[in-house]
């Protein structure tokens, strides 16, 4: 019986094993999580090496074992090498590899989705040539990311009221996962913070619009807006991730 299947995979995470094995924590197209022995990856003469290495996208060839597959043979799909010169794109690349890891699953039957979301968004910031590009691509993979976890947010109808919200001042409560209308305000006991409505229709903007479809609010957008808006899709991911996201407060230290 043979026990080997290849799928396309981005490389998230590795732990050490051996003197010259490693553990690497892959999301792949059609089985989500997997977890893959590296033989042998940290000799100097290894056939897999720096294919091996974090955000790096790969066809792979694993066996399947009790615990773990053991990794058989590894081609390069995108090595995002733009990526690896710029500290703000390792670690804004860094930031959503996590956010995957922390919020994939095994088998998880949205994993084509996800797996071209992640590798649509490393693509793009690799690309980057601006903080903003950088931010936008981050941006619109939380958004997205959130969605197909079962957590989108409501930018359109106050959650307190059901009342709708358009062209006026609202409030997001991360707790809620969406807004509420300034008369509802003062009744909710969450924090929360003021929103304009041009930055309330930037958010729908980046939640509808694909990798390579550049809006209206997109195109007017600024350092500061997309970091206001990163910030709180952060905060509201950080709310509902099911383990705390180490490389947050990393980018809270980045220079601006």
């Amino acid at each position: 019986m043979d026990n080997s299947y290849v799928t396309d995979a981005i490389n998230l995470k590795s732990y050490n094993l051996s003197e010259s094995d490693k553990i690497i924590v892959m999301y792949s197209k059609e089985k989500g999580l997997i977890k893959g022995i590296a033989k042998g990856v940290k000799k100097p003469k290894s056939k897999l090496g720096a294919r091996m290495d974090c955000l790096v996208a790969n066809t792979v060839m694993l066996r399947k074992g009790r615990n773990f597959s053991t990794i058989c043979q590894a081609e390069c799909l995108n090595t995002f090498k733009q990526t690896r010169t710029d500290l703000d794109k390792i670690f804004y690349s860094m930031y959503i590899a996590e956010v995957v890891n922390n919020f994939g699953l095994e088998d998880d039957p949205s994993s084509n989705e996800v797996y071209n979301l992640l590798y649509k968004a490393l693509g793009k910031i690799s690309e980057a040539q601006t903080k903003v590009e950088i931010f936008i691509a981050v941006i619109k993979f939380q958004l997205k990311m959130m969605s197909e976890s079962g957590f989108s947010l409501e930018f359109d109808t106050c959650l307190n009221c059901r009342h709708d919200t358009k062209n006026q001042t609202v409030y997001f409560v991360p707790e809620l996962g969406g807004i509420i209308c300034s008369d509802c305000a003062n009744s909710v006991p969450y924090s929360k913070k003021k929103m304009h409505p041009k930055l309330c229709e930037f958010f729908k903007q980046m939640a509808v619009n694909d990798f390579d479809c550049t809006g209206e609010f997109e195109q007017k957008a600024n350092d500061k807006v997309c970091e206001v808006t990163f910030g709180v899709l952060k905060e509201y991911i950080e709310k509902k991730c099911p383990k705390r996201i180490k490389t947050s407060q990393v980018l809270s230290e980045l220079p601006a």
